[in-house]
């Protein structure tokens, strides 16, 4: 009998897999690892219109796409808790809503902060954060972008 190769359980065991991306270009960090993030949208130099998230072209004139960040701070439009059971080991309860970014003038749908669920109201400023929240379909751990609400300041600004 051989006993130089490694059990079958040792196989099988794997080191413990650090959080990624949920998909691709749905959010870019800004400042290298400072904590802000942008979303990445299509922008249509043909008719002007910016979508989220990024398609691969234009819908409605079929033109070309170029990336455009947008969404690192906006205000809560409407949201909802959901408390049955959450898909992708999202916690539980878990919040979403639309949320109007400042910048382009989208409203996107998206996560909430679940740290935050006992204090969000319609009209909050919120920002993007990333997070490692939940899994992919098979279970491996992700970051997803959510929105978290600004805390403020002692001086009456936001941070």
């Amino acid at each position: 009998m051989n006993h130089d190769k490694a059990s079958p359980a040792a196989k099988i065991a794997s080191p413990p897999q650090s959080p990624q991306p949920v998909a691709r270009d749905l959010y870019q960090a800004l400042d290298g690892d400072a904590g802000r993030y942008a979303l990445v949208a299509g922008h249509c130099s043909g008719c002007g219109r910016h979508f989220y998230p990024l398609p691969g072209r234009c819908s409605s004139c079929h033109g070309p796409l170029t990336r455009a960040l947008f969404g690192e701070r906006g205000s809560i439009y409407s949201f909802t808790v959901v408390r049955t059971r959450a898909p992708f080991g999202l916690p539980e309860p878990y919040a979403v809503g639309y949320v109007d970014a400042e910048d382009l003038g989208l409203r996107v749908f998206g996560l909430l902060d679940p740290g935050c669920i006992d204090r969000l109201s319609v009209g909050a400023p919120v920002r993007l954060d990333v997070l490692p929240l939940g899994g992919d379909a098979e279970g491996r751990p992700c970051l997803r972008p959510v929105f978290t609400l600004c805390r403020q300041s002692g001086k009456g600004g936001e941070q």
